[in-house]
């Protein structure tokens, strides 16, 4: 109950506010969008699978959120942002297709 109440202050916190993202972070939101869904995705299999931990999910989406953006960062120095970004949105979207299939087997036993 505490998750929905904190989701619902956040968008209307959101919409009220309105908050611009600054340009020199804008490159790197989407790829930390991907990144925090794919910690959410993992979570909610935890959950129904009967193995989650709190400490793993807070973790794990805030190393994934972090480690996706240097990537691109790191990429961006190199040259070579725009590649790097699509390797990880492909590796994250591939991971998020796959929770969300063990997700779907496990609420549909299909």
């Amino acid at each position: 109950m505490i998750a929905v109440l904190g989701l619902v202050v956040g968008v209307v916190l959101g919409l009220v506010l309105q908050p611009t993202v600054p340009p020199l972070v804008q490159p790197y939101l989407p790829i930390a969008v991907v990144a925090a869904l794919d910690a959410v995705f993992g979570g909610l299999r935890a959950v129904l699978d009967g193995v989650f931990d709190d400490r793993v999910f807070v973790v794990s989406f805030l190393s994934n959120v972090v480690v996706a953006a240097l990537v691109v960062y790191l990429g961006d120095q190199l040259g070579v942002g725009a590649q790097l970004s699509t390797g990880v949105v492909v590796v994250l979207g591939i991971r998020i297709f796959s929770n969300a299939a063990a997700i779907r087997r496990h609420l549909f036993r299909a």
